[in-house]
């Protein structure tokens, strides 16, 4: 049977790899983004359907959502891949960005994961992915806003995890500690021995996906072999 993923916060990135390896595992993959019109290339390559969302809004998840229930289509797997990040030194910080940042990092997971339970405990089963960070474990100097904001991503899953799990709905955090291949950026991004692959970064989402649930992982690290712990 094929199973409805839904990326939310998807671009040219890790999103992007999440969607050809959901694609070319048998799943009908639908991306979520505040301009969904960057994503035609990725929707013609993997047969994606684009739509928007910001989701930072309640309004905007939960219209989202009641157009996957329209459609006969609510997902039964909803990767959260968006985060907000603002640095530099606390003093120099605005209080708006920051707050922007927290919105988009955590506020919006909480969000898209209230909509995606609601449709999974009616069913009875689903699977929620969240991309997290080192930061979520570790504070550094001039980066409070990513901390905060991947803190309470972390303990939204851990919560998550424990309410949902003896429901049959698998919750996953992802700890990405280290730096996602991405050669367009530059240095330290265009640097394969020293960066994460998206493509076995997604392959790692699919694998925990398909856990049988009496052994299912709810956190996860990944990083290069040269990070250090």
């Amino acid at each position: 049977m094929t199973k409805n993923a839904l990326i939310v916060g998807a671009g040219s990135g890790l999103s992007a790899s999440l969607a050809r390896v959901f694609s070319k595992n048998g799943h009908s993959v639908s991306l979520a983004a505040r301009n969904p019109g960057k994503l035609a290339d990725l929707c013609a390559d993997t047969g994606a359907t684009a739509h928007q969302c910001d989701a930072a809004q309640a309004d905007s998840v939960a219209r989202l959502f009641r157009a996957f229930d329209d459609a006969g289509a609510a997902p039964d797997l909803v990767v959260y891949n968006p985060s907000g990040r603002v640095r530099g030194p606390v003093a120099d910080l605005d209080p708006v960005e920051v707050r922007a940042a927290l919105d988009v990092t955590a506020f919006g997971a909480f969000l898209v994961a209230r909509e995606a339970a609601k449709r999974m405990l009616a069913k009875g089963e689903g699977t929620m992915l969240f991309t997290g960070a080192s930061a979520g474990i570790k504070g550094f100097a001039q980066s409070a806003p990513f901390a905060m904001g991947k803190f309470a991503l972390r303990g939204l899953c851990q919560s998550l995890a424990r309410e949902l799990h003896p429901k049959n709905i698998h919750v996953v955090h992802f700890v990405i500690d280290g730096s996602i291949y991405r050669p367009d950026r530059g240095a330290p991004f265009d640097d394969p021995e020293k960066t994460l692959h998206p493509d076995e970064i997604a392959r790692t989402y699919l694998e925990l996906s398909r856990q049988h649930r009496s052994a299912w992982t709810n956190e996860v690290e990944l990083r290069p072999y040269v990070e250090r712990f």
